[in-house]
């Protein structure tokens, strides 16, 4: 099943239409993304033998375009995790970074770009699965903002917040493969008109001349020292190319970290309740106790699964809902508040993409706590349902990648790529 040093859980090459955008482009499709007849198991044990009977909407959408689909890529599983080390088919490499982690939860994803197994990927984020891998790998992702693309077909763990994206060596390459799979589907109610007929890629010019680039200050704090001096130089560098950069602030993103777990902790407990041995994986055997049975079958599970489930099923339990998941709606909605504002005086947000360097392997999984932190600047943007692009800039400690992370308001795709092309250039 698995292969090439674990990137990929399944190889497989589905071919696209003979003619199209991406007729000569091969794209890996994280495991959570349904393919027709093969295989999608979200990295878990639960799903291992799962075919699905359709493609998801975005997989089509590759295929119209000529797309060759080569694989289906690593993951944490069911998306759970940021160094695609809680997959139950072995930890993915690191193609630029040996003995470091991908990042997660799109891990193979990035890796399969990152190593020239796949020209293009798609992966999703949930709270920073793509960006993160991204920055951690050295190449470019996009969380597209919440309803651009549709999650159809995507294995859902928390769907107010979810979003599939694209990762690629460029970003006009990653931009490029947005405008493909963006658009309104029948088949997703969340999803927009805007998309319809969008062209990012002709957005990646690298003109930043009169942009005004937020910082908030909140976001940078907190970050590896090395880590902060690259972000500072590529402000610089932005600077000199006829940027403004100011300060702004984002008070409620302190609070980011704990409502954006209990929000996709709670959801993630009631998406994953079908998976019972009756509707969805593997079944334990009816031996007379529902009970017995319904958690022989949840035994598939891997841990950190397992603990998100339990967080969630207590966040909701009675007695906790108010204290718990409504406190956490209260503060996304000051985190949105918080976005609007800072968009009244700059044309896009910027922050290191991940505060620390890529992670040795096996560091964050005796930590949980250490691992659920390190998400403090990419969370906020799901819980404002915004769009961002991780662009690599530059490494630390003799050469692991680090990312800057450019944020824009909702539907403000072209902005970011625009500004994210500028330090490309």
């Amino acid at each position: 099943m698995s292969s090439k040093s674990n990137i990929f859980i399944t190889e497989e090459t589905i071919e696209g239409d003979e003619d199209g955008l991406l007729a000569d482009k091969t794209v890996a499709v994280k495991d959570n993304i349904s393919t027709e007849g093969v295989t999608t198991t979200c990295a878990s044990e639960m799903l291992e033998d799962y075919v699905p009977p359709y493609d998801a909407t975005v997989v089509e959408a590759l295929k119209e375009a000529g797309a060759t689909i080569v694989g289906k890529a690593n993951m944490d599983e069911f998306g759970m995790g940021s160094t695609t080390e809680t997959s139950a088919f072995g930890p993915a490499p690191n193609p630029v970074a040996e003995g470091h982690v991908p990042g997660g939860s799109s891990g193979g994803s990035a890796a399969a770009v990152a190593a020239g197994e796949a020209d293009l990927a798609l992966g999703s984020d949930t709270g920073g699965s793509i960006r993160n891998p991204a920055a951690f790998c050295g190449v470019v992702g996009i969380k597209p903002t919440y309803g651009l693309v549709s999650r159809y077909g995507l294995v859902a763990y928390a769907n107010s917040l979810e979003q599939i994206g694209p990762l690629a060596p460029t970003v006009e390459e990653a931009a490029a493969l947005l405008d493909v799979i963006s658009g309104p589907d029948e088949h997703d109610a969340t999803t927009r008109e805007e998309g319809a007929d969008s062209d990012y890629a002709s957005a990646a010019t690298g003109d930043v001349e009169g942009t005004t680039i937020g910082v908030p200050t909140e976001l940078v704090e907190g970050a590896d020292e090395g880590v902060k001096a690259r972000f500072e130089e590529t402000l610089d560098d932005l600077r000199d190319r006829g940027a403004t950069v100011e300060e702004v602030s984002l008070p409620s993103v302190e609070h980011a970290v704990e409502a954006y777990y209990v929000i996709a902790m709670s959801e993630a407990s009631s998406n994953l309740a079908r998976f019972d041995g009756v509707r969805y994986g593997k079944s334990g055997g009816f031996d007379g106790n529902w009970n017995e049975t319904f958690s022989e079958s949840r035994e598939a599970f891997g841990e950190e699964v397992k603990r998100r489930i339990l967080l969630g099923t207590y966040a909701l339990s009675a007695g906790y809902h108010d204290k718990y998941y409504k406190q956490a709606q209260d503060a996304r909605a000051w985190v949105k508040q918080d976005f609007d504002e800072a968009f009244q005086s700059v044309d896009v947000l910027a922050s290191p993409t991940m505060p620390v360097p890529p992670f040795e392997q096996g560091e964050s999984l005796d930590d949980p706590l250490q691992m659920y932190l390190a998400d403090a600047n990419t969370v906020p943007v799901n819980l404002a349902d915004l769009p961002a692009i991780s662009v690599p800039s530059g490494e630390v400690d003799g050469g692991l990648p680090v990312g800057i992370q450019f944020i824009g308001p909702a539907f403000g795709e072209e902005e970011i790529i625009r500004v994210g092309s500028a330090v490309e250039e």
